[in-house]
């Protein structure tokens, strides 16, 4: 026997089925709003990460020298890789581009609930435009997704800010290393205040300027940071945060936004309007997931300056509040007809199954040689709707048996008729 390894997880075939039921909903939501599907490796070169995370991110991939003597590393998040595609070909692009993707990523960090080694997302991801409308845009999608997925506004949240309001304000103390600062904050629901205000104290402040800065990053009326800190930097954030929530009421996604102005995302390349989702109830203790505008990444990978926004939903968190919400997909799989051939009845059978499959069915039939019970036994376990009896008998008098695995009731049908050119038979179709 081989056990997992470890943050690495199977699913079979009834959780799957959930599964995909929450990626279909999610990207044909996507598709609604213009987002289109890309592909992307599972591979990229290390120094893509260094780069933009400096060298302390390797510990922290599945990074590796290839055969090629490559320096390579299982991409642990979507972003950068699709930075360096804008950047490939980024002349032949309509602008804005608006990109969407589903598949795995992997980060060598201590599983815990909802997070995993190897993890799933959806990403969502818009280039090319600045305005408060495409940060408005994200949001929109991201609560019609939520809510076309069974959840209401009083199952979440979006936690929204802008990483300029952060800045502008650390900005007006002197001696501030405010990437650090920012990353603080991100920290702070997880730590006491003392051990809060101590990194913002190793970022340069004050003890006291570091109680100032947490007060003020309580109030709900933006006009008294403005009135703390004077700076454009600071203004100019507050005005565009206040655009993007006032384009979230016209795309109808305001009324899950929250102002929180301790919501910093924890990496350094967003620039902008950043948000997280949280479960309402605070059953589901961590973030669910976030997302937010990073305008600078596309320049720094060799790019034009090109303006960015952008979510990721991770399967694992997102599976826990819809869990919480009892609105998980049912963990089952279910199957149209099981053709059953009892006797030299192949052809037929074959016939009639591959006539069903043409009209989008599905349908499953006998290729172990078993007997009647132990296909009627099979046809139970895969929760078949309708069974379809073709025996000797039944084709002596020029027709099949149609039974209705609920009900148990059985009638047959005529041979020549069966199956229709079009449409479901079942049972009802025939009593």
């Amino acid at each position: 026997m081989y056990d997992h390894i470890k943050g690495f997880r199977d699913f079979y075939p009834d959780e799957m089925g959930a599964r995909r039921q929450v990626i279909d909903t999610l990207e044909a939501v996507g598709r609604r709003y213009g987002f289109r599907e890309v592909g992307t490796p599972a591979l990229e070169r290390t120094q893509l990460y260094v780069d933009k995370s400096g060298e302390e991110i390797v510990e922290e991939l599945y990074a590796f020298t290839d055969q090629g003597e490559r320096d390579v590393a299982l991409t642990p998040e979507l972003t950068p890789t699709v930075a360096r595609m804008v950047v490939d070909k980024q002349q032949e692009l309509s602008k804005p581009i608006k990109w969407f993707s589903t598949r795995p990523f992997w980060r060598y960090e201590e599983p815990q609930q909802g997070r995993f080694r190897e993890f799933y997302q959806t990403n969502i991801d818009c280039f090319g435009s600045s305005e408060p409308e495409s940060d408005a845009e994200i949001l929109a999608f991201t609560a019609d997704a939520l809510t076309e997925l069974g959840l209401t506004s009083g199952d979440f949240e979006f936690r929204v800010n802008h990483r300029g309001v952060l800045g502008g304000l650390l900005d007006s103390f002197d001696g501030v290393d405010v990437p650090s600062a920012i990353r603080a904050v991100d920290k702070s629901a997880k730590l006491d205040q003392a051990d809060y205000h101590a990194l913002l104290v190793d970022a340069g402040l004050t003890r006291e300027q570091a109680s100032t800065f947490d007060a003020l990053l309580s109030t709900e009326d933006l006009s008294e940071l403005t009135d703390f800190a004077r700076t454009e930097r600071l203004e100019n954030a507050v005005t565009n945060l206040q655009d993007v929530l006032a384009a979230t009421e016209d795309f109808g996604a305001r009324e899950y936004c929250t102002l929180s102005l301790d919501t910093a995302r924890g990496l350094d390349y967003y620039t902008g309007v950043v948000f997280e989702c949280f479960d309402s109830t605070g059953e589901v203790s961590r973030s669910v997931f976030g997302g937010g505008r990073y305008d600078e990444l596309i320049e720094s990978y060799g790019g034009q300056p090109t303006p960015a926004v952008g979510v990721a939903l991770g399967h694992a968190p997102l599976s826990l509040l819809l869990e919480r919400a009892d609105v998980w997909p049912e963990e089952s799989f279910s199957t149209d007809y099981y053709v059953l051939q009892v006797g030299e009845t192949r052809g037929v059978a074959a016939r009639i199954v591959r006539e069903l499959r043409a009209l989008g069915h599905i349908v499953e039939t006998d290729v172990s040689g078993r007997s009647f019970g132990a296909q009627m036994g099979y046809a139970d376990s895969i929760n078949a709707e309708t069974v379809v009896i073709v025996g000797e008998q039944d084709l002596a008098n020029d027709e099949v048996t149609i039974k209705d695995m609920n009900s148990g009731e059985q009638t047959t049908a005529p041979l020549d008729v069966f199956p229709p050119e079009a449409g479901r038979p079942t049972y009802e179709d025939y009593a």
